[in-house]
């Protein structure tokens, strides 16, 4: 059988030499090209159409999961699995929505990359019992609007709600409403909280 012809997509240099380094210590696997962001992934994909796209979602530009989607616009069959620090379940659920098949998060240990790719290449999915846990938990009731998200982001900056208003260009009394919605939704009694719970379920990131 031919290796699997993998595309590796990491903005840091160093994890894409060690990610190289482990996939040719593996002969049924081959590594056709390394990009350092969404916009290279795209052209790269597009030129080697590989079996596997590991990705990232942290990227400079366009991030991991838009990524994701124009890469499947263009070619539907394309399998990706995730390969990021991002563990929360609002992270795991827009990959996975996007098109990723596999999902694992940095510091696991090697054998399960080998065997993700070996899954998704074959077919299946690849969601470790943690990342698993983590999506079950998820509940619809506890999503965010995309306003409530910037409103969140601002408040993680230390906003306050006549400044969020006029950067959104909407009324204080609006900003109010949604961050008593966010609140509600994140289950947090006071701002502090709510940025907290947005950070640890991937709703926002820093």
């Amino acid at each position: 059988m031919p290796p699997i012809r993998i595309l590796i997509v990491d903005d840091h240099p160093i994890m894409r030499v060690g990610i190289t380094a482990l996939i040719a210590s593996c002969n049924e696997m081959e590594t056709v090209a390394q990009a350092g962001s969404g916009e290279e992934a795209l052209k790269l994909h597009a030129l080697h159409h590989p079996d596997i796209t590991l990705m990232d979602l942290r990227l400079p530009g366009i991030s991991g999961v838009e990524t994701i989607r124009r890469i499947r616009t263009q070619s539907p069959k394309a399998r990706f699995i995730v390969l990021t620090t991002y563990e929360g379940d609002e992270d795991i659920y827009q990959a996975m929505e996007a098109g990723a098949t596999g999902y694992l998060v940095k510091g696991m240990p090697q054998e399960m990359l080998v065997n993700a790719v070996k899954r998704v290449h074959g077919g299946g999915r690849y969601v470790p019992p943690p990342v698993s846990q983590a999506l079950t938990s998820r509940t619809r009731d506890s999503n965010l609007s995309n306003r409530e998200r910037e409103v969140l982001a601002l408040l993680a900056k230390g906003k306050s709600n006549r400044e969020i208003a006029a950067m959104l260009g909407i009324t204080e009394a609006t900003v109010k409403c949604h961050v008593s919605v966010i609140l509600m939704r994140l289950n947090a009694s006071d701002r502090t909280q709510a940025v907290v719970a947005g950070l640890q379920r991937g709703l926002i990131h820093i």
